[in-house]
């Protein structure tokens, strides 16, 4: 079993939904990003999404948007961020670490190339936004052979006739988007939740874990509660920049904010 797949079993097993969460590599820099991101399982974070920077991320919000470009300034590249797992795995042999990003990296980089790097780095799983289930071929063999979890996106504009479809090439758990739109901009409703997770669960036993629009404790104590899993990103990269000097440089305190703040989301999900 997948560490992904072993984390939410011991999550099951002591009855409760795990916090996911999200920060994109080298934002606002290479050692800021890493300190953080080595710091985020002590203050309760279940699994962890690294963002992979890229030019155009269509299904990002404005905060994640402009995240990525901090990172891009400084250099991030998508072996930078092999090279920041592998240093993070150094010390953590347990936390799952996904990926999220886009395709077009990948392809440069070279697909086979990529998902074996990725797995010697410590990659567990990998969300690629815009390679739908119709294109899984690109990059889902490659994944698999190297022992990569594919983790889709299932929207609250997925039907039923493509919900199997979509299900059928997903590993490790789903990613449920709570809003059509783009990241961070609003928020589900808990009725709109309560309808949808039982709708996926007719046809998967995979974990669900919850996305795009988590932003508060009490939204992601909900959210575990309902599916599997809460992820929460925007709101994590909103303080993160909040903290920044006029120059988009970190301060001392930049990492602090990010873990207290992971600290009160881990809190309400544990339902402490």
């Amino acid at each position: 079993m997948s560490r992904i797949g072993t984390k939410f079993a011991a999550l099951k097993a002591e009855g409760r939904g795990a916090l996911v969460t999200y920060l994109q590599a080298f934002d606002p820099d290479r050692e800021t990003s890493l300190g953080i991101i080595r710091g985020l399982p002590g203050a309760g974070a279940d699994l962890i999404e690294v963002g992979v920077p890229f030019t155009d991320p269509m299904a990002d919000g404005p905060a994640i948007q402009r995240a990525a470009q901090r990172a891009l300034k400084v250099g991030a590249t998508l072996p930078g961020v092999l090279a920041l797992v592998r240093e993070f795995r150094a010390g953590d042999d347990a936390t799952p670490i996904i990926l999220m990003g886009y395709y077009n990296p990948i392809l440069a980089y070279g697909v086979d190339r990529f998902c074996v790097d990725a797995a010697a780095a410590g990659v567990d799983g990998l969300i690629v936004v815009d390679v739908p289930p119709e294109e899984a071929d690109e990059i889902e063999p490659q994944a698999k052979a190297a022992g990569l979890d594919l983790i889709r996106l299932v929207a609250p504009t997925t039907d039923e006739a493509r919900l199997p479809r979509v299900l059928a090439a997903t590993s490790g758990f789903v990613y449920y988007v709570s809003i059509t739109g783009i990241t961070g901009t609003r928020s589900a409703t808990a009725a709109s939740l309560e309808e949808a997770i039982p709708r996926i669960r007719r046809h998967t036993d995979l974990p669900i874990a919850i996305g795009f629009g988590i932003r508060t404790p009490q939204q992601a104590g909900e959210a575990a509660r309902l599916a599997d899993g809460a992820v929460v990103g925007t709101a994590l990269v909103d303080t993160l920049a909040a903290s920044l000097d006029e120059e988009g440089r970190a301060r001392p305190e930049t990492a602090g904010l990010v873990l207290e703040q992971v600290r009160a989301l881990a809190a309400a999900v544990r339902g402490t």
